[in-house]
């Protein structure tokens, strides 16, 4: 029973963690200097707002991670995303876009996420003075329904991220195979040899908020555990 339930937890954490060690894999495999590329991610991502006509969008760039903010109609890149010619960059760069159209067309995947985060913004900072406080409330809630109703509420709130992580999964789909991906090769911007690698960065973009939703999930587990 002792033998399986280590091999459970450490099957459970290789689930957790394997798609993060991967995405940076893909991420920095695909990220080297390209002396053919015609321009880096940053001026192929000014060129595609300027093609589609999003002459509200802008573009920056930023130490926080690579993402489309829909509140500033901004397209933020990391230092190397924007300054590089790479693969990556490339890839990246049309995927972020790919939000700005989503944004655009106001698709209702994106403006369902956008409202869950909204709400998640507010139940995150619940969650962190909740849990801080847990277990003095824990000493108060001395029978079983007002326990398991402090238990209840904890996993409630954490369980809103992963909800919001889950949606987006889709809306990242779309951003990368269904914009991004037909843009780079319709549009001619990628060599066909290239297409199979930025495939792979853009099911990389895509597959971000998976490692977040994961990471959630073993969050979640572990309050489980304490509150028990």
């Amino acid at each position: 029973m002792a033998v399986a339930g280590i091999v459970g937890i450490g099957l459970f954490l290789v689930a957790v963690f394997w798609p993060q060690y991967w995405i940076k894999r893909e991420m920095k495999k695909h990220g080297g200097e390209r002396s053919d590329f015609p321009g880096t991610g940053g001026e192929l991502a000014k060129h595609l707002i300027e093609h589609y006509g999003l002459t509200d969008v802008g573009v920056e760039e930023t130490d926080r991670g690579d993402h489309y903010d829909p509140q500033d109609k901004m397209v933020r890149l990391s230092a190397d995303n924007f300054n590089k010619a790479s693969l990556t960059g490339v890839a990246v760069a049309a995927h972020e876009v790919g939000h700005a159209l989503q944004h655009f067309n106001n698709e209702r995947g994106l403006r369902l996420r956008q409202w869950l985060v909204s709400i998640a913004s507010v139940t995150d900072k619940i969650a962190s003075v909740f849990f801080l406080a847990a277990p003095v409330l824990a000493v108060f809630a001395r029978t079983p329904a007002a326990f398991f109703g402090l238990v209840a509420f904890g996993i409630g709130l954490l369980a809103i991220r992963i909800v919001v992580h889950l949606v987006t999964l889709p809306v990242e789909y779309d951003a990368s195979f269904n914009k991004a991906l037909p843009i780079l090769q319709e549009g001619g911007y990628l060599h066909e040899e290239d297409l199979k690698g930025a495939r792979s960065v853009l099911k990389a973009a895509a597959f971000t908020y998976l490692a977040g939703a994961l990471m959630s999930l073993l969050d979640l587990a572990r309050w489980i555990r304490i509150l028990r």
